[in-house]
């Protein structure tokens, strides 16, 4: 009798969680594209990866808080049972949108949705700062960092306006989801919540994908800027290619800085690698899964990132990853085992290890299922989900998170 009373205690409680009185609402908030088999950039990925992923627990009520520069009023859709809610872009330029007029735009909105908690990316934790609203923060990566090696103008300035801004704002969130040890480290000393050890969550398809290798394929997908550092994969390219292996690279991505992709173009011509370097542009989700079937190699020689969407998906494919030792990359590939770590500033080490791993077909077998089971246990979008989920109800009132009240 017991045991039945426990098992209808369970299914009475379970259905609780379930029920429309009971969910937790919560409130994403980041960038999200409109078209969400087409994201533009890491956050928008991770955005359309997570809110999908927790779309499918059911005592969740989820909605997506977003700005959107093409739109001129409020206007509300619905995407997998999520409400998606675009709020009209001020218009300003990024850092005083976030401390002024989009700020107060996101608050407002915030507080008529009256979520039970709010999940915040990117420099939408900025804006959501000071808010009386149960909040996570997710940090992405480091607007400082990426204004500095951008080499726009005042670029040294603007980088440490950005940190200003940037740690104020992090001192003050009381929950923050570091997606990367490299994360964690930098908030050391300024982050006065709890720190949360989350990946970001790639989409299931990426596990599912079949190979179709193409030999001597080397495939990156980044924005083309100088931080992504391309320039220096071509001129590795070269080398590889002067020591007889039919190596090819083809590049994913939007051209960002015009001048740096005006010079990597003449670098190429100069190289005579013109046939050998294909320029793919921005590509959809379902592409860039076919590149990874037919790829040999996944490179990301950056000189700056955080946990990029392109390694994991790599590795969820189960294709080798070359990329840099530094910043959040050395916590994502285990070097020798998963694929190699590289000094971004010499094409001769990146060179060296694409053509040990071009000219052995079982090391990248090897190094490719080492790969997959790797991003499995830490990249999978329903274990993210969970995870992200114990946040929300260490971020909320005890009374709410168990369900107690409506």
């Amino acid at each position: 009798m017991q045991m039945i009373t426990n098992e209808l205690v369970e299914l009475r409680d379970t259905h609780l969680a379930a029920s429309p009185a009971h969910r937790i609402k919560v409130a994403v908030v980041t960038s999200f594209p409109r078209d969400p088999g087409c994201p533009v950039g890491g956050v928008e990925a991770v955005s359309v990866n997570l809110v999908r992923a927790l779309c499918d627990i059911p005592e969740l009520d989820v909605h997506v808080v977003t700005t959107d520069h093409a739109g001129l009023k409020t206007e509300e859709s619905t995407w997998l049972g999520v409400t998606v809610h675009r709020l009209p872009h001020s218009g300003k330029p990024v850092l005083l949108d976030a401390i002024g007029a989009g700020r107060r735009t996101i608050q407002d909105f915030l507080q008529q949705l009256a979520p039970n908690v709010i999940h915040a990316h990117d420099v939408y934790g900025l804006m959501v700062r000071d808010l009386k609203i149960p909040r996570v923060f997710t940090i992405h990566g480091f607007i400082h960092a990426d204004t500095r090696l951008a080499g726009q103008r005042m670029a040294l300035l603007r980088s440490w306006l950005w940190r200003l801004v940037e740690t104020s704002g992090w001192a003050e969130q009381p929950h923050i989801i570091s997606i990367s040890p490299y994360v964690r480290e930098q908030l050391a000393g300024i982050a006065r919540g709890v720190i949360h050890d989350i990946d970001n969550p790639i989409a299931p398809e990426c596990f599912q994908v079949e190979r179709r290798e193409v030999p001597g394929t080397i495939f990156s997908a980044a924005v083309l800027t100088q931080r992504k550092n391309p320039l220096a994969l071509v001129e590795a390219l070269a080398q590889v290619r002067r020591t007889g292996v039919d190596a090819k690279l083809r590049l994913a991505g939007r051209p960002v800085e015009a001048q740096y992709v005006a010079n990597l173009h003449r670098r190429i011509k100069q190289l005579g690698l013109t046939a050998h370097v294909t320029f793919l542009g921005s590509i959809s989700s379902d592409v860039v899964r076919e590149e990874l079937a037919a790829a040999s190699v996944f490179a990301l020689v950056s000189f700056e990132e955080g946990s990029p969407m392109g390694i994991e998906e790599a590795m969820a494919v189960g294709v080798p990853v070359v990329t840099s030792n530094r910043c959040g990359m050395p916590y994502m590939v285990r070097n020798g085992e998963s694929g190699y770590l590289v000094n971004p500033n010499d094409a001769d080490d990146i060179a060296d290890k694409l053509s040990a791993l071009l000219a052995d077909p079982t090391l990248r077998s090897t190094m490719g299922e080492k790969s997959r089971s790797i991003a499995q246990d830490r990249f999978h979008p329903s274990i993210v989900a969970q995870r992200t989920l114990d946040v929300y109800r260490q971020a909320m009132p005890r009374s709410v998170a168990t369900g107690s009240v409506r």
